[in-house]
């Protein structure tokens, strides 16, 4: 094959153009999203619409073809990159139809070549692209430096990423990191792609890891950047941000920990040395995240040898120790809740039976004939970041939702258990599971029909509408009546879940469903009644309907509005602090003194 910069053309290869910038300027930050691309690398639009997907697909399909048919892969790298341009698709159409493309079965190697013609020579995206998308299933350990010196420009991260996923999973997630990385992670980043490691330890040492300023896609990126696991074995002064990161990952709804190959070692190695913590309230509360997340959320289900879990659950709950009570409101509710888990925690762990049931013999039938055990808890996250209440169906010891619709939470207990939503009655009942994260009418939603058969309450008839394609089956569950009716029941009377802001808001959504025309009097319907999520000890509720003109009447020809009022907790009991929210709310129109809607 011809040198990486021996083309029939004037511009330079995208892979000389990276050796160049970073020979340049060797320790330079990069650009957000990576390095820029050289002028006349991706064609600009000229107004003119793109070919359909379809159409795209079949278009690239037929040109990488026509192209692997050429003996000389330098001649044939240079017609494609040619016909790609000349077709205006974009770079992630190519990449997209080439990786759909079935691997090679005859003249791989012909295929390989024409992929490190593309990657070494191309000097459009387009090109590259395809070249990288060959890569995928054709890489060989020699391709590793040139996909990740690509990695590194802009636009062209995760095509090089997926390449690399296979020879070297550090590499591809730094080329993620690279693309998506936000100004926290901007210096470590840096330091990994110049190969400084004493500078990303120290930087990792000073690692936030809060929802605000890292994203458990980035979490998990940066623990496979850096091989985390690895890394916590060599270096001690790492315990605490391998902790950060390890609850970030954990954390759902749409947890990474499944994603993450090396997570059961990660959650050992934490466990086995949780007790070296210092004693900060944020690692108490961290150690408990996880152990919640050990019991009911994804990282049960990772491939957990017999008994492993249930013993990193209890080393992690035996390293909580007790909190202290701090002055501080805010920090002496994160150690009530540490305390409030960690007890319920260890209740259900020293409680439970055997360890978890497979489940492999439910994959194949629409209806199972044996009887599945249900138990229904309540999570509540850390108070001390953004958080929420959410109910998790357990069934047969493996946590529901995420198993069949890892795309959003359980619904709020309020939903399913507070009002009765989960019981069998003697007509079969639709129920709403589980909701996206971005909203049903976005992503989906995860929905069951529960009825009555004789001596057992059936769940079936699943629905995911306007979820993606691909999701695990659903399989018919059939539970005990009389067992099923006590552990709705359990959950539904327990509210040792809810904390004070919680119990208020729910009160108040009851006495408008009870007494509706508090609202009407005023032309409102009732909307969201919850705790704010940023600031959970604050009660919310929204109401809607059109605002006022400014003589106080209806403008009812200005549409709907959504209105909301604030109550943060004074202290009071909830029940005199609800009865008190709808006196108001019954004596006068609340659009009086509303805040803006959101």
């Amino acid at each position: 094959m011809s040198a990486p910069d021996e083309r029939e053309t004037l511009a330079p290869s995208l892979y000389a153009h990276v050796l160049a910038l970073r020979a340049t300027a060797p320790d330079a930050p990069l650009p957000p999203g990576g390095l820029p691309l050289p002028r006349g690398a991706r064609p600009p639009r000229d107004g003119t619409p793109g070919p359909r997907a379809r159409e795209a697909r079949e278009a690239v399909t037929a040109l990488v073809r026509s192209a692997l048919a050429d003996a000389d892969p330098v001649r044939a790298a240079l017609a494609l990159e040619r016909d790609l341009s000349a077709a205006g698709i974009r770079e992630r159409a190519v990449h997209a139809a080439v990786v759909a493309l079935p691997p090679p079965e005859e003249a791989p190697d012909r295929a390989r070549a024409l992929a490190r013609a593309l990657t070494r020579t191309g000097t459009t995206v387009t090109a590259v692209a395809a070249g990288l998308g060959l890569l995928v299933p054709l890489g060989e350990a020699e391709d590793v430096p040139y996909l990740r010196a690509l990695g590194l420009l802009h636009g062209l991260g995760d095509q090089a990423a997926r390449a690399l996923a296979p020879l070297d999973r550090e590499a591809a997630a730094l080329a993620r990191l690279v693309r998506e990385r936000s100004d926290a992670l901007r210096p470590l980043v840096d330091a990994l792609v110049r190969g400084d490691e004493r500078t990303a330890r120290a930087l990792l040492t000073g690692l936030p890891t809060t929802p605000r300023d890292l994203g458990r896609r980035q979490a998990r990126h940066l623990a496979e950047a850096v091989g985390l696991t690895a890394l916590l074995r060599e270096e001690p002064g790492l315990l605490g941000p391998a902790l950060g990161l390890l609850t970030r990952m954990s954390q759902g709804p749409e947890a990474e920990i499944r994603a993450y190959d090396e997570a059961v070692a990660l959650y050992e190695t934490v466990a086995d040395r949780a007790r070296e913590l210092p004693p900060l309230l944020g690692h108490r509360a961290r150690l408990v995240t996880l152990a919640q997340e050990l019991d009911s959320g994804d990282a049960r289900l990772l491939p957990w040898p017999p008994g492993r879990r249930r013993a990193v659950l209890v080393a992690l709950l035996a390293a909580v120790g007790e909190p202290e009570s701090p002055s501080d409101p805010a920090d002496r509710r994160r150690a009530e809740w540490i305390r409030r888990t960690a007890r319920r925690l260890t209740a259900v762990t020293t409680g439970e039976g055997a360890e978890d049931l497979p489940d492999g013999h439910r994959t194949g039938a629409p209806a199972v004939p044996l009887t599945s055990r249900l138990r229904i808890e309540v999570a509540v996250g850390d108070p001390g970041e953004p958080t929420g209440a959410e109910t998790r169906l357990l069934v047969d010891g493996r946590p529901l939702v995420p198993s069949v619709f890892a795309l959003g939470a359980g619904e709020p207990p309020e939903e399913l258990l507070l009002n009765g939503a989960l019981r069998a009655g003697p007509e079969p009942t639709e129920v709403r599971l589980a909701e996206a994260t971005c909203t049903e009418g976005c992503c989906g939603a995860l929905h069951v029909t529960v009825r009555r058969d004789g001596p057992h309450v059936v769940w079936d008839g699943w629905r995911r509408p306007g979820a993606p394609p691909g999701l695990p089956h659903a399989p018919a569950y059939r539970f005990d009546a009389d067992a099923y009716d006590r552990e709705v029941g359990r959950a539904g009377r327990d509210l040792g879940w809810a904390w004070p802001a919680r119990r208020t808001a729910w009160l108040i959504a009851e006495g408008l469903r009870e007494r509706p025309g508090i609202l009407a009097r005023w032309g409102l319907r009732r909307g969201w009644i919850s705790t704010d999520f940023h600031r959970p000890d604050v009660t919310v509720i929204t109401f809607l309907g059109p605002p006022l003109r400014p003589d106080g009447t209806p403008d009812t020809e200005a549409g709907t509005r959504q209105f909301l009022q604030r109550l943060p907790d004074d202290g009071r009991p909830p029940r005199e602090r609800a009865a008190e929210a709808l006196r108001h709310l019954a004596e006068e129109d609340p659009r009086r003194h509303p805040e803006p809607g959101e």
